[in-house]
């Protein structure tokens, strides 16, 4: 056993061994425990009851005792006790006898005294508090507990002897000044006690029963580590605290909280926040004195390692957790170059070629050899930070769920700039405000071009929907916060508007909790482009909860705000209500704002046109019955449907409805142009499928003029509107697909000239791209030769997986949570941003590069040809004029 490492996971319910020298799992034992319980392991040494230590594994009111042996379940106990949640599992000295001390409610304090042996309950002693627990306990000694009451007001220092519990109370004000925010309790040693608020850590020693003494007090915000055992005897632990633009590093033992074995101060980076966690590591010295490195969590979420007063190496981990994503285009190249700038790029340029015939000579020295590779970084064409007339050079700026935005560049992905925001910044304990998204703000163009882009980050204050929410805007090209500002109402729902004021600023719509909305930004010129177009204006909402949709229009006075110009009250339209006991509404999809559409129109095999159903208003809802929402398998199939619904925005009207009967969740869907596609699990078959549905304006099936179809003009007598009810035609298909799908994009290119691809995240964290032209529902068994010459692909059952199709190659995004398409101003291509734990950027072109030359293109051999060819035509012209004359001298 003393070579073994025990592991509990997925949420307490598989308790594994593993040997240590090899890694290999020698036993694996499933337990029935509550995920939503909080688990904890204890190992028994020196077991006299049995032939081996027993594990013991606690869940909610659950008690499991497993060999260290083979992983076999020696017994297990449910305890009666309602609400009950083993808080600390303890043995007794002779070994025979296991201590369960369990917390039911928040009032009732319950130790049970159990055979080591059978699990048999021995005593059961029950003491009820009053005043109520908050939950939050920790050992300070053997027989001795502290937990904070609920009213977050005093400390109980709770004893239990034999047969007796005795507790006895110490108010919080008298150990610590500052009682704003929230506390936290950490024991270091059996008699030593952290007191950690959110701009204080207090040390304190227990003294039984008796009450708490202060040792020391760091009034900076700091963190404390978990003891770390160095001897059989000493126990070390680490504060890190902010002193200014430093973070001071302290090492103290446990026994002589007075003498401090370190004492470092670092020089760290001020937008990484405060210190969030601290864990100590030890290291045995050249002179055999223990040394002590700590691993640095921020409040950024970024790591930090320091040892010996300097920052041994630093990642950003904040970009594991990005919430989401938008892009930002780089500055235009500048024509006018200074003499100095010329002077600087001449010598610069003199000492790279030295560099490189040094290193190609083989006389560069380690130091000029990576000299020699920033140099080829910093001249590489794709890492310049200026636009390119292709349009593959961007920024892409993301959010992050600490309240970070970081740009990176999109040829090497390097951070360009990063910004903590002050408004998003979370208390070390509650972690309350929320960052929810990140939209283009302001997009100079040429008229404009002096001023920088700027991007705007909305959050809230508060982890509720009603909370108020906070704006950030901030420069793109040097992370500048330009304006920041606290709401006075609640963020429920963000609208972007396709509308730009004078300043090539966007305008937005903010819905609160109270079903108003708000106009940013706040100008006279934005509330006059606005209330222009505000007839025109229609959004909708949908309640997952409540299961129901509903569609709005917006009306100019607001109800609350009575004077705010800028605060308008919505008017509900119209509403659909899914009946709860039969669906649940499980995803909701829209048309992406900026996608654009080459033609509205498509020329089929027999030179018949059909007319896309091209509306903004379009929206794709899912629905699952009540038991398919579980796990995969958890139901019948008889049990299980799906509902795929098209909705009109505007008037709630439902153009298209279809069922699929044994399927069940997890549902994801793609909306793009007149179609859409969706993912689910097909319990009869067993596997996955996925669903298209294409849908048709019929209305203009008679409107086949093509010569006025080229030119944009519409024969169409009457204009087109939501309101008439459409004359839709819809054609579906659905395939079985190989792979669950954790995420789904479809590219977009500029012109949306190029043909469509699918871009599916799978259960492996790697992104495939399948065509469209696999998701057609026209595909027939055996197409005609006309649909051949279309393109139609012969109809089979499954989607194919070609393994060249993967975008992601052989690398996987590990958690991969979305992926972002980006038009590049080449047509042929589109960028492609995956995100998760990893990160992963390439370039795709789903129709091939047809309007550019390949990087793989020989140029030099285009040269040599064209030179061969201009000396070819000389000596021809040569020859030829000596002829001529020859000819003439006759």
């Amino acid at each position: 056993m003393s070579s073994d490492v025990l592991t509990l996971s997925s949420g307490g319910t598989i308790l594994r061994a593993w040997n240590l020298p090899d890694g290999l799992m020698i036993w694996e034992t499933n337990l029935r425990t509550s995920t939503a319980s909080n688990s904890q392991l204890h190992v028994m040494s020196n077991n006299k009851a049995a032939r081996d230590n027993l594990v013991l594994v606690s869940a909610g009111r659950w008690i499991y005792a497993v060999s260290s042996i083979d992983g076999a379940i020696s017994w297990e106990k449910e305890f009666s006790l309602d609400d009950l949640e083993i808080k600390r599992i303890l043995q007794s000295p002779e070994n025979d006898v296991v201590y369960a001390l369990g917390l039911a409610g928040s009032s009732k304090l319950a130790l049970y005294h159990l055979s080591a042996k059978t699990g048999e309950i021995l005593k059961d002693i029950q003491e009820s508090f009053p005043g109520g627990l908050c939950g939050k306990t920790v050992l300070g000694s053997d027989n001795v507990f502290v937990a904070l009451d609920k009213a977050r007001s005093s400390l109980l220092l709770i004893e239990f002897k034999g047969e007796r519990i005795s507790y006895n109370k110490v108010l919080v004000s008298d150990l610590v000044q500052d009682l704003s925010g929230s506390f936290e309790l950490q024991s270091l040693s059996s008699d030593i006690i952290s007191l950690q608020t959110s701009s204080s850590i207090s040390l304190l020693k227990l003294k039984g029963t008796d009450g708490l003494e202060v040792l020391q007090r760091f009034d900076q915000p700091a963190a404390v580590s978990d003891s770390l055992p160095i001897t059989e005897k000493e126990k070390a632990f680490a504060v890190v605290q902010h002193l200014g633009s430093e973070i001071e590093f302290i090492v103290k033992f446990t026994s002589d909280l007075s003498s401090e074995i370190i004492r470092e101060k670092v020089n760290i980076d001020q937008n990484k926040g405060n210190v969030e966690r601290v864990f100590l590591n030890s290291y045995i010295r050249t002179d055999k004195s223990h040394g002590f490195r700590a691993l640095v969590v921020m409040e950024d979420h970024s790591l930090l390692l320091i040892q010996q007063g300097e920052v041994v190496w630093s990642r950003d981990d904040g970009l594991a957790s990005i919430v989401d994503v938008t892009t930002s285009e780089l500055p235009v190249e500048k024509d006018g170059v200074s003499v100095a700038g010329v002077e600087h790029n001449l010598f610069e340029w003199l000492k790279g070629h030295m560099l490189k015939l040094k290193g190609t000579l083989m006389l560069a020295n380690a130091d000029e050899v990576a000299a020699i590779q920033a140099l080829r970084l910093k001249s590489s064409e794709k890492n310049k930070m200026t636009r390119d007339h292709n349009g593959f050079r961007k920024l892409l700026v993301v959010l992050t769920k600490a309240g970070k935005v970081m740009t990176l560049h999109t040829g090497d992905g390097r951070v360009i700039w990063s910004k903590l925001l002050p408004s998003l910044r979370a208390s070390r304990f509650g972690g309350v405000p929320s960052a929810l998204r990140i939209y283009q703000w302001q997009v100079p163009h040429h008229s404009v071009m002096r001023e920088n882009p700027s991007v705007l980050v909305v959050g809230r204050t508060g982890a509720e929907s009603s909370a108020p929410g906070v704006f950030s805007i901030l420069d793109s090209y040097s992370g500048e916060e330009l304006n920041s500002m606290k709401l006075d109402h609640s963020v429920f729902q963000i609208i972007p508007l396709t509308l730009k004021d004078s300043s090539e600023q966007r305008l937005y719509l903010i819905l609160d909790s109270n079903s108003n909305a708000h106009l940013y930004p706040k100008s006279a010129d934005t509330l006059n482009i606005f209330l222009h177009e505000m007839s025109n204006l229609y959004f909708y909402s949908v309640d997952i909860q409540a299961n129901v949709i509903k569609g709005y229009s917006l009306q100019k006075s607001c109800d609350l705000n009575f004077g705010d110009d800028y605060c308008f009250s919505t008017k509900e339209l119209w509403s659909i209500i899914f009946p709860s006991d039969s669906e649940r509404i499980v995803i909701s999809e829209t048309r992406n704002m900026n996608e654009v559409v080459h033609t509205q129109a498509k020329t089929i095999g027999d030179h018949d046109v059909m007319y896309k159903y091209l509306s903004k208003n379009l929206v794709f809802v899912a629905t699952l019955s009540p038991k398919a929402a579980g796990d995969i398998g958890s139901v019948l199939p008889e049990e299980a449907s799906l509902v795929a619904y098209l909705i009109d925005a505007v008037t709630g009207r439902i153009l298209h409805r279809v069922t699929h009967h044994g399927a069940q969740g997890p549902v994801h869907a793609v909306l793009s142009e007149n179609w859409v596609v969706y993912h689910y699990f097909n319990l009869r078959a067993h596997r996955f499928e996925m669903a298209v549905i294409e849908i048709y304006d019929q209305s203009r099936a008679d409107n086949k003029d093509v010569m006025k179809l080229i030119l944009g003009k519409h024969n169409l007598s009457a204009p087109i509107t939501s309101y008439a009810r459409p004359e839709v035609a819809v054609k579906s298909q659905s395939y079985f697909f190989t792979h669950s799908v954790k995420a789904m994009a479809v590219t977009q290119t500029a012109k949306g000239i190029t043909s469509k691809q699918l871009l599916i995240g799978t259960i492996g964290d790697q992104v495939l791209a399948l065509d469209k032209r696999y998701l057609d529902p026209r595909r027939s068994v055996n197409p005609t030769q006309q649909e051949k010459e279309e393109g139609i692909i012969p109809l089979t059952d499954s989607l194919p997986i070609i393994p060249q199709s993967f975008v992601t190659h052989s690398h996987q995004v590990e958690a991969l949570r979305g992926i972002v398409s980006i038009p590049a101003k080449l047509e042929s291509t589109t960028l492609v941003f995956t995100y998760g734990v990893d990160l992963f950027y390439t370039q795709l072109a789903p129709s091939r590069t047809y309007d550019s030359l390949t990087d793989e293109f020989s140029y030099a051999l285009l040269l040599i040809t064209i030179a061969v060819l201009v000396a070819a035509i000389i000596v021809t012209w040569i020859w030829s004029e000596k002829k001529e004359l020859g000819d003439k001298w006759r």
